[in-house]
């Protein structure tokens, strides 16, 4: 793949994942429960319309990060170890947070 379409592909993955998150805020904002603690969340999450919106909420969002924090990483590191070392403890990091992520939506389901 050439670094032209790279970068198209990153942009558009960052811009695909921004819209989603945008439109989940607003969804989650009006469909949430208001109140009723616990139950009433678990209940909301229980149903698989929820649960989906919200896992595609978090690989979106481990998405949007890895494009950006990678791009950032990539334009202001420039000691070739130091930013392979960087990419992969992000990598790392976002890797685990999203199976963290999906593990207690499990639990819930």
């Amino acid at each position: 793949m050439s670094r032209r379409a790279a970068g198209l592909r990153a942009w558009l993955l960052q811009r695909i994942s921004a819209v989603y998150l945008a439109l989940y805020v607003v969804y989650f904002l009006l469909a949430s429960p208001a109140a009723g603690g616990a139950a009433a969340w678990r209940a909301w999450l229980g149903s698989p319309w929820p649960l989906l919106a919200m896992a595609l909420f978090f690989l979106a969002l481990s998405i949007h990060a890895w494009v950006g924090v990678r791009d950032v990483i990539i334009d202001y590191v420039h000691p070739a170890g130091l930013r392979l070392l960087l990419l992969c403890g992000l990598g790392v990091v976002l890797l685990g947070s999203l199976l963290w992520a999906l593990l207690a939506l499990a639990e819930v389901a």
